[in-house]
């Protein structure tokens, strides 16, 4: 299994946030911030060639299943996506809840780990 899930789009980096925020919203999750690494590198005297940023994001509802099964989930949230430049081209992509959900001897967690992840995909997926 992959780690992380990415992929591409035509979009500006605006324009897939703006997508991400509107189809994550339909599976009930919302943006809580938006970290801008390439900017804050720059207020710190260095220098990242391309845009990237990171957005936190969050299902209420399925942030309070995860931790009444197990408090040490709360250490995988709340979920990121990243969207970012590479070589002139825009990425989206995750670190896959199923993957960071394996190092955890918990199959009812396996299991909402793996219905999360199928929904934020299809979200990005939506998004391009």
């Amino acid at each position: 299994m992959n780690f992380a899930y990415t992929i591409e789009t035509e979009k500006s980096i605006e324009e897939a946030i703006t997508a991400l925020e509107t189809h994550l919203e339909d599976e009930k999750f919302g943006v809580l911030w938006t970290f801008d690494i390439k900017e804050k590198l720059e207020e710190k005297g260095f220098h990242l060639e391309e845009e990237f940023k990171v957005l936190e994001v969050c299902n209420p509802q399925e942030a309070e299943r995860v931790l009444k099964e197990d408090k040490i989930v709360g250490y995988f949230l709340p979920c990121k996506i990243v969207v970012y430049k590479e070589g002139g081209k825009t990425k989206i992509g995750l670190p896959r809840p199923s993957a960071l959900i394996s190092m955890i001897d918990n199959q009812n967690l396996k299991e909402m780990a793996t219905d999360i992840e199928k929904r934020i995909i299809a979200c990005l997926e939506k998004s391009v």
